[in-house]
C-alpha cells in the first residue's frame, strides 16, 4: 500500500531576502526626516547653511591669519608707512566680507517664506553697508597721513580736526544707509532731531562757544600741541591736546588741566615756545659809598662780558643795556637787560648763573659792597642826647658817637 508523501509547505523568507526591503524603509525614514519642515525649512537646508556659514567662518580666520598678515609684511618691506596704515584700516572690513557672503549663499538655500527670504536679504544689504561705510572710515586715517603737503598748509591740529568731523559724518551717513534699507524713514527722524537739537542747543550755548572758540584758536595758530604757553590767571604749562570743547595744558608739576576753550580765545595768551630769545633783566644795588670811577668798572666790565659772550644775542639783532638806573632808597642801582641765544630753560639758567658769579666778582674787584635796605640815624652836634639813668656804659657810647657827628 502506497503512502502519501507529505505536502511541502513554502520555505519562510531569509534575513538576506527582506534586508533590501527593509533598508529601503529605512531610507524612506532617513528621506522623511531630512525633508521635516520647521518654519518652512528642511533639515537638509538648515544643515546646508550651517555648513556655509561655518565656511565662512573659517575663511575670515584664514584671511586674518594669512592674507592680513602677509600684506603687513609686505607693507613692512616698503620705505614708507602709509601702505601700512592702508593695511591697518581695512583689516576689519575684509574679515567681514566672507561672513558677508556666506550669509548671503545661506539665505539662498533657506529661503523661509517671501517674507523671511526679504528680511534675509535686508540683513546681507545691511551688513554690505556697515562693511563699505567700516573701511570709508578707516580709511579717513590714511588719507590724512598722506596729504603731508595739507598738513604744512593748515596745522596738523586742524586736518586732526577734519579727520574726526569726516569719520563722524561717515558713521551718520551709514547709520542713514542702514535705516533706509529696512525701510525707516530717515527724514521724519532728521526732523525730530532737528527739534530736539534747538531744544538742546539752548541750553548748550557754552558748548557751541566753546566750539567756535577753538576754531578760532586753530586758524589763528595762537598755539601748537607741544608749546609752552600762560593765560594770565587761567594757567601755565604745555598744551597736550586741542579738543573740540577744551583744550589739556599740563602744568610743570604734571598736573593735567582741561581748559574750556573760550578762556584761551577771550584772554591774552603768551606763547613761550616762540620766543626767538631769552630775556634777563636785572636792578643790580650798590652802596651808596662807591664812586663814580668805581661804578664805570662795573659797568664796563659786565657789559663787556655780555657783548663778548657768544651765547649772548648783540645788537642789532637785540637790546643790550648795563646803565646806572637810579638812586634808590638804599642804593645806587644798575639796570641789566640783555637775551640769550638759546630759549631752553636749563641752557639759560646756567648762562645766568654764570653771569651772577662774574658780577659778583666784579663788584668786589672794584673794592665795593652791593647794597641791601638798611636806615642810617645822623645825630647832629650839639643835640641832647637822652639816655636812662644809671647807664653809664650807655652814656659813653652815645656820648662818643654825638662827638663824632
Amino acid at each position: 500500500m502506497m503512502t502519501a508523501a507529505p505536502a511541502t509547505t513554502p520555505a519562510s523568507p531569509t534575513i538576506d531576502d527582506s534586508l533590501p526591503e527593509q533598508a529601503q524603509e529605512l531610507w524612506g525614514i532617513a528621506i522623511e526626516v531630512w525633508n521635516t519642515s520647521f518654519l518652512g525649512v528642511s533639515v537638509g537646508q538648515g544643515l546646508a547653511a550651517l555648513l556655509i556659514v561655518l565656511i565662512g567662518l573659517v575663511a575670515r580666520g584664514l584671511i586674518a591669519r594669512w592674507l592680513i598678515a602677509a600684506l603687513k609684511r609686505l607693507a613692512e618691506r616698503t620705505e614708507t608707512t602709509f601702505d601700512d596704515a592702508v593695511v591697518d584700516a581695512l583689516s576689519g572690513p575684509m574679515k567681514l566680507v566672507p561672513v558677508i557672503v556666506s550669509l548671503f549663499f545661506a539665505l539662498n538655500i533657506l529661503q523661509i517664506g517671501a517674507e523671511g527670504a526679504l528680511r534675509g536679504h535686508q540683513f546681507v544689504q545691511s551688513l554690505v553697508v556697515i562693511a563699505l561705510f567700516w573701511s570709508l572710515h578707516n580709511a579717513v586715517g590714511p588719507l590724512a597721513h598722506a596729504l603731508q603737503g595739507l598738513r604744512n598748509a593748515l596745522t596738523p591740529v586742524m586736518v586732526d580736526w577734519m579727520t574726526k568731523a569726516l569719520r563722524i559724518v561717515f558713521i551718520i551717513v551709514g547709520a542713514a544707509a542702514v535705516l533706509q534699507v529696512w525701510d525707516i524713514p530717515v527724514a521724519g527722524i532728521v526732523a525730530g532731531l532737528g527739534l530736539f537739537g534747538v531744544a538742546i542747543g539752548l541750553g548748550a550755548q557754552d558748548l557751541f562757544k566753546n566750539l567756535i572758540a577753538g576754531i578760532l584758536i586753530l586758524t589763528e595758530k595762537r598755539f601748537l600741541p607741544g608749546d609752552w604757553v600762560k593765560v594770565d590767571g587761567v594757567v601755565e604749562g604745555t598744551v597736550e591736546e586741542i579738543n573740540f570743547r577744551s583744550t589739556v595744558v599740563r602744568r610743570f608739576d604734571k598736573g593735567p588741566v582741561y581748559v574750556p576753550n573760550s578762556k584761551l580765545s577771550d584772554n591774552a595768551v603768551t606763547n613761550f615756545t616762540r620766543m626767538t630769545h631769552r630775556r634777563t633783566y636785572w636792578i643790580i644795588g650798590v652802596r651808596y659809598d662807591t664812586t663814580a670811577e668805581q661804578l664805570r668798572e662795573i659797568r664796563d666790565k659786565v657789559l663787556g662780558y655780555v657783548e663778548n659772550h657768544p651765547e649772548y644775542a648783540q645788537a642789532p639783532e637785540v637790546s643790550t643795556f648795563m646803565r646806572v638806573d637810579s638812586f634808590g632808597p638804599s642804593s645806587i642801582d644798575f639796570m641789566l637787560y640783555c637775551f640769550t641765544k638759546t630759549t631752553n630753560w636749563g641752557e639759560w639758567l646756567r648762562l645766568k648763573e654764570e653771569l651772577a658769579f662774574f658780577i659778583k666778582e666784579t663788584v668786589e674787584a672794584a673794592g665795593t659792597e652791593f647794597a641791601f635796605p638798611s636806615t642810617s640815624i645822623y645825630v647832629e652836634s650839639g643835640a641832647e642826647v637822652f639816655s636812662p639813668p644809671g647807664d653809664d656804659a650807655a652814656k659813653a657810647v652815645l656820648a662818643g658817637e654825638a662827638g663824632k657827628g
